[in-house]
């Protein structure tokens, strides 16, 4: 019995002392071309990197730190270009994931081949009751005209259509889907929404931002298994293109509780900082117990607020202080008045978080500026709470040092400079376009710039949004030399974005964003040298391994 327990005993033993080597056994990623920016703003390459519980120990130089970790895990990164994970500033993680499972019509040049794909979406699709999804652009097509609701008729008219623009701020609907919605020419536009008449005073089948629910309030609710698998598919697609971390703009209640399920099931691969959706019943619900600032070591955090103030430009819902060019007599939609966004942003900071405001004309910027002064003035400085105006697009140049006064971060996305770069300037002329996608002027002033895409708005991968930054032109690489160049960002300046600014912008800036000792080990590795590759290959970049807290969630050859 004696030899049985000693048997016991030892196996016990010795079974601790290797639980204990696996524990504080590392890794060390060598022969790599490793780039990380430092916290002071240097840029510092090397070639080993040295992991351990997840996070960075060190990096420097191969045959040192070969000889100084000699019993750690080894990883030949035969020469490829190591960097940090990419963080995308704001983003709609969900959006990207149901987007997977309707039809999406992005990038689509002419309203024929737009309407044949709906068809035949409809067509492979019978059992659908809707016929949901995103993604068309009036601009891209042959008149840039908005479609209406007998073009759609002419494809499906047995079940009612929603499909929204692509920036998200308009609807285009059939008439099935306006009889059933009760929509007719007497029916009155809401404070922030326009229901678009034909001459003949009908509904044309085009919603404007705050209108979209009169029809979108009718379509069916998805299942719980149709958000999980919405949600691993954006997973799959953030993981695969190197986002280690999203800022999601708009997270409901549901939503965080998947989250929170997916992270307690060690199912969460890509870090989520979550912005609860509005100062409403959502907010009193989701905030009750005040900011989250960290929640699974950090793979997610609740600690801000989203509000949006105007519509976008392409649909010309964004306020504008003055008429849009193209269009006399409109100046786009301001969702609120000043009492009703300064008393939303006082709820939520004086209940400690960070507020996040969309605003893409320089009539809403204006107008926020003037509620975050407001908030200032009623609770005093703010400036811990790092508030945010999400997309600064188009901003009055009188205005624009006044974030510097309020420190504020400009939360901008790259791509829709390049994007609506065929457009812009017939909305708003050459005199508002110096403040518009003004990135110089903001970094100049030292605006810290949060970048991201706006998924699925734009394209999710970072990679177009860092060329967008670095060239201003488009795929073709037009206009040569860039559009308004003048504003083009640093290789470096564009990279802080995605990462060091985009960490400080979530008050993560000591956990993630670079690869220094300490921070958690998000990283990448790529198939080029983002660095010393012609800038015109920088968003053909593809990424061959995304790591997070220092395991491989994703490998190009896995």
């Amino acid at each position: 019995m004696k030899k049985l327990l000693l048997l016991i005993s030892t196996v016990t033993i010795l079974g601790f002392i290797s639980c204990q080597n696996e524990q504080s056994a590392g890794l060390i990623y060598y022969n790599i071309n490793g780039y990380t920016l430092q916290s002071n703003g240097e840029l510092n390459q090397f070639e080993a990197l040295v992991i351990e519980d997840g996070k960075v120990v060190e990096v420097g130089e191969e045959t040192e730190m070969l000889n100084r970790y000699s019993d750690f895990e080894k990883i030949n990164g035969e020469g490829l270009t190591l960097l940090p994970g990419l963080i995308d500033a704001h983003a709609h993680v969900m959006g990207l994931g149901k987007g997977e499972l309707d039809l999406d019509v992005s990038g689509v040049e002419s309203l024929d081949e737009t309407l044949e794909m709906i068809g035949r979406f409809a067509d492979e699709n019978p059992e659908r009751e809707w016929i949901t999804g995103r993604g068309w652009n009036q601009v891209l097509w042959e008149t840039s005209e908005f479609p209406t609701a007998s073009d759609l008729d002419a494809v499906v008219s047995d079940r009612p259509v929603y499909l929204t623009r692509v920036d998200g701020h308009a609807a285009w609907v059939n008439s099935r889907a306006i009889e059933l919605a009760g929509i007719d020419r007497n029916t009155p536009n809401v404070q922030g929404g326009t229901i678009i008449k034909n001459d003949e005073g009908e509904p044309s089948g085009i919603l404007v931002d705050r209108s979209m629910s009169a029809v979108g309030q009718y379509i069916p609710e998805r299942t719980d298994s149709d958000y999980e698998r919405a949600f691993e598919l954006a997973l799959d697609e953030m993981s695969k293109l190197g986002i280690t971390s999203v800022h999601d703009a708009r997270t409901d209640n549901y939503e965080w509780e998947l989250y929170k399920r997916f992270a307690d099931e060690e199912r969460l691969k890509t870090r989520i900082y979550a912005m609860i959706a509005g100062t409403g019943d959502i907010f009193d619900q989701m905030a009750a117990d005040g900011p989250i600032n960290s929640y699974a070591d950090d793979l997610l955090a609740l600690r801000s607020v989203k509000i949006s103030a105007d519509g976008a430009l392409g649909s010309r819902g964004a306020a504008l202080l003055e008429d849009y060019r193209d269009d006399p007599g409109n100046r786009g939609l301001l969702f609120f008045d000043q009492d009703e966004i300064n008393a939303m942003l006082l709820k939520g900071a004086s209940a400690g978080f960070q507020m996040n405001i969309h605003a893409i004309g320089d009539a809403a910027n204006r107008q926020l500026l003037d509620a975050f002064q407001y908030v200032n003035d009623e609770l005093g400085d703010q400036e811990m709470l790092r508030h945010r105006i999400e997309h600064a697009q188009v901003v009055s140049l009188e205005d624009i040092p006044r974030f510097v006064d309020l420190n504020l971060i400009a939360s901008m996305q790259q791509t829709h400079a390049t994007s609506d770069m065929n457009m812009a300037e017939d909305r708003i002329g050459p005199i508002r376009i110096q403040g518009a996608y003004a990135w110089q002027t903001f970094l100049d002033q030292g605006t810290v710039i949060a970048g991201g895409s706006d998924f699925p708005v734009e394209d999710v991968n970072p990679f177009y949004g860092l060329y967008s930054a670095v060239t201003r032109q488009d795929h073709e690489g037009m206009p040569p030399g860039g559009w308004y160049s003048e504003h083009q960002m640093s290789r470096v300046e564009a990279l802080r974005s995605f990462t060091l600014d985009a960490a400080y912008a979530a008050h993560q800036e000591n956990q993630l964003g670079t690869l220094e000792p300490g921070k958690w080990a998000d990283f990448i590795v790529v198939d080029r040298d983002y660095f010393t590759v012609d800038a015109a290959e920088i968003w053909q970049t593809e990424v061959l391994q995304t790591w997070v807290a220092g395991k491989k969630v994703y490998d190009i050859n896995q």
